[in-house]
């Protein structure tokens, strides 16, 4: 049986915005001057805040004569922080799920950038880095926003992890009929794991399915897991936790619950047969 944990990146595994440990200080701005002008232009031309902030940094990048090639946002990448646990997290599932029988894929379903997340030290735990990506000209530098990944469109990842297809461009197979007991990654089998509004489509989504949703916070502001505790009172998500991924945190002991209540539920379907 297979189990699919989906993650957000920003807020969820990374305490800020990733362009906000390098890309944004090369460019000589403040995070908030730049995400300013990101949602002002947005606003301005009623426009998608997504593409206005992946154009912001071409634009910027260009002005300052910061790199704009791919191994320049792996690099940026590099230097994004995580939370505490996070880099130990992935083998630590994957071998309490493999005890019980199960196999686990990791996914990453963000509004961040792909390439500076393949940057990241936990880049090779995913299956498959869904997020906002560039097209790149032949010399291989940024000219274009090829993907863009807002709080809507990321709801297409999860039918597409729900039917086993990896391909962004995929417009076919996607919208194929598959019997469901066919299907990848059954929607009840899904962990979503978020932490704010771009996550709430998805998290609705997976816990109305029979999945389970977790909206994280970054444990120094207790007061928004105060406030995300209306999530589970609107039914949006299934359980609050703070962004701890250490063996002693609350979402380790959520997971492998979830992982258990999964696997018993696997051999009493076992059971039903003659």
């Amino acid at each position: 049986m297979v189990l699919a944990l989906i993650y957000d990146f920003d807020g969820t595994l990374s305490p800020g915005n990733m362009q906000e440990y390098d890309f944004i200080p090369a460019i000589g701005k403040a995070k908030e001057e730049f995400w300013n002008k990101c949602n002002q232009t947005a606003y301005d031309n009623d426009a998608d805040p997504i593409l206005t902030y992946m154009n912001e940094m071409i634009r910027s990048a260009d002005q300052s004569g910061v790199s704009l090639r791919r191994e320049a946002f792996r690099a940026s990448g590099a230097k994004v922080e995580l939370f505490d646990g996070v880099e130990g997290w992935f083998k630590r599932i994957n071998a309490y799920a493999k005890n019980r029988g199960m196999e686990v894929e990791h996914y990453i379903n963000s509004s961040g950038i792909r390439e500076m997340i393949e940057g990241t030290p936990i880049a090779k735990y995913f299956r498959k880095i869904y997020a906002c990506s560039f097209l790149y000209t032949v010399d291989g530098v940024a000219y274009w926003p090829g993907v863009a990944v807002n709080y809507t469109t990321k709801t297409q990842f999860l039918f597409k992890i729900n039917k086993g297809i990896d391909s962004v461009y995929d417009t076919k197979q996607i919208n194929r009929f598959i019997p469901e007991e066919l299907r990848a990654v059954p929607f009840r089998n899904m962990i979503y794991i978020g932490d704010g509004t771009t996550d709430i489509p998805c998290m609705r989504l997976v816990k109305e399915k029979n999945g389970n949703a977790i909206a994280v916070y970054n444990p120094v502001e207790t007061q928004v897991g105060e406030s995300l505790q209306q999530l589970i009172d609107d039914h949006r998500v299934n359980f609050v936790a703070p962004a701890d991924y250490t063996p002693e945190g609350k979402l380790d002991e959520i997971v492998k619950s979830i992982i258990d209540k999964l696997a018993i539920e696997h051999r009493l379907e076992g059971l039903r047969n003659l």
